[in-house]
């Protein structure tokens, strides 16, 4: 047993230079690592109560089950999500946006932000009081209208569908108002308006409200097809009758109305190893539904409005990745990286570790065929009759040899080597004093 550790001893001694190699290996894989996601992240949301917030709010429960932190900041609506993302130090990393804003962004400002794709639908809404005829855009003219709140999704929704009808902000009638959410609605049920665009999902309580007043009749945009076609931002939804209220049959007939999307929008400070972890926790949000999206539609690649990321169509494409089906996202995304990695250090290591053996022998051996450099010198001399004078010197020396050569120490498979040096050692001493000896012998028969 001792003999056996003692030469693992001798095999780690004539090995330790493959420590800093193994070492240096190692240190480069961590250095080069790209570093791990955050585990935080900021959202603008839109307005307290609002659809962003409360889609926000649950992705935020969700994420939290990671362990990732999502702050919630809330803002004016699409349009000041899309300005807060572009910002020259963006306190905000992602946003819900209305799909269509991006029409509004030059092309620079454009290439600055990727989609994540759709979470969900947020038909837009034209109500009005009941006794009002309205068969065409053109018919809201004379009334009072609330636009939406500058800024917000509803407003741009709005301002779209009129433009659509040649109808342009400096043309607006005096009665069309820059109203939106709550004090737009209330000031439709309380006759201070004729009529107001809304843009929300169906569950939305503004839309439950105003859907549940029997003196609001809900616009039925009959020309949906010419809308989508000239606005693809904007797809066809079917409000079948009483959808929105069962109770009181809201609406009383099945009614066509135009919706855009909301959007996960992310710009150039957003990590790109969140983008699975943030649409499979959108995915959870979504899992169930609503009374307009089916179970399991959302997220959705379309439609296109900025850039799909590319982490975002692998998404789409394949789902989560493999490790993060099974792990933690920390611990799986941590995984990938130093995966990815250790290939190289892999493909390095393998001949390395094969050269150890090699490498391992020559140095066992150089210990002992070091010696035979002296000894092959002294044994040339002999043949070709050069040797010193002082033999006994040499003999002296080699003696020494010997001694220092007691104490080396090989691996026990290597011992064989070891004592035909012994032998070729002594062999030579004894050839050296036959040498002396005869040359003394000579010596005295001369004297």
């Amino acid at each position: 047993m001792r003999r056996v550790l003692k030469d693992l001893k001798i095999m780690l001694l004539a090995n330790l230079w493959l420590v800093p190699v193994i070492a240096a290996l190692v240190g480069a894989v961590f250095y080069f690592v790209a570093p791990p996601p955050p585990m935080h992240a900021s959202m603008a949301t839109g307005a307290a109560g609002g659809n962003y917030r409360l889609f926000a709010e649950k992705l935020k429960a969700e994420l939290a089950k990671q362990g990732f932190e999502l702050s919630l900041v809330p803002s004016a609506g699409s349009r000041d999500n899309l300005e807060r993302l572009l910002a020259a130090r963006p306190e905000v990393q992602i946003a819900l946006v209305q799909s269509g804003l991006e029409h509004q962004l030059d092309a620079v400002e454009r290439g600055r932000l990727q989609s994540l794709g759709a979470v969900y639908q947020e038909p837009l809404w034209l109500f009005y009081r009941e006794g009002i005829a309205l068969d065409r855009i053109a018919d809201l003219r004379p009334l009072r209208l609330a636009l939406g709140r500058p800024g917000s999704g509803t407003r741009a929704a709005s301002e779209a569908i009129l433009a659509a009808n040649a109808i342009v902000a400096p043309d607006y009638p005096a009665g069309w108002q820059s109203l939106g959410g709550n004090q737009a609605a209330s000031a439709l049920i309380a006759g201070e308006l004729d009529a107001a665009f809304f843009v929300g999902p169906a569950e939305n309580p503004r839309v439950q409200r105003l859907a549940a007043e029997p003196h609001l009749r809900l616009a039925n945009f009959r020309r949906a097809a010419a809308y989508e076609a000239r606005l693809p931002f904007f797809k066809r939804v079917t409000i079948d009758e009483g959808l929105l209220n069962l109770a009181r049959n809201s609406p009383p007939q099945t009614t066509i109305t135009l919706s855009p999307m909301a959007t996960l929008v992310v710009n150039q400070d957003f990590h790109p190893g969140l983008v699975p972890l943030l649409l499979e926790a959108s995915r959870e949000v979504m899992k169930n539904g609503s009374l307009l999206d089916p179970a399991g539609t959302f997220p959705s690649a379309a439609p296109r409005t900025f850039e799909l990321s590319a982490d975002a169509a692998h998404y789409y494409s394949n789902g989560l990745p493999l490790l993060q089906r099974f792990l933690p996202f920390r611990i799986a995304s941590l995984a990938d990286r130093y995966i990815i990695l250790l290939i190289p250090l892999i493909v390095v290591l393998v001949p390395l570790l094969k050269a150890v053996g090699p490498l391992y022998r020559w140095r066992i051996r150089a210990r002992i065929y070091r010696w035979y450099k002296y000894l092959r010198e002294i044994d040339r001399q002999l043949d070709a009759g050069t040797l010193p004078e002082r033999l006994g010197s040499e003999i002296e020396r080699l003696e020494q040899l010997q001694d220092e050569l007691a104490k080396v120490e090989v691996p026990l498979s290597y011992s064989n080597e070891l004592y035909e040096l012994h032998m070729h050692l002594r062999y030579v001493i004894e050839r050296l004093q036959t040498l002396q000896r005869r040359r003394a012998t000579q010596a005295g028969t001369l004297g």
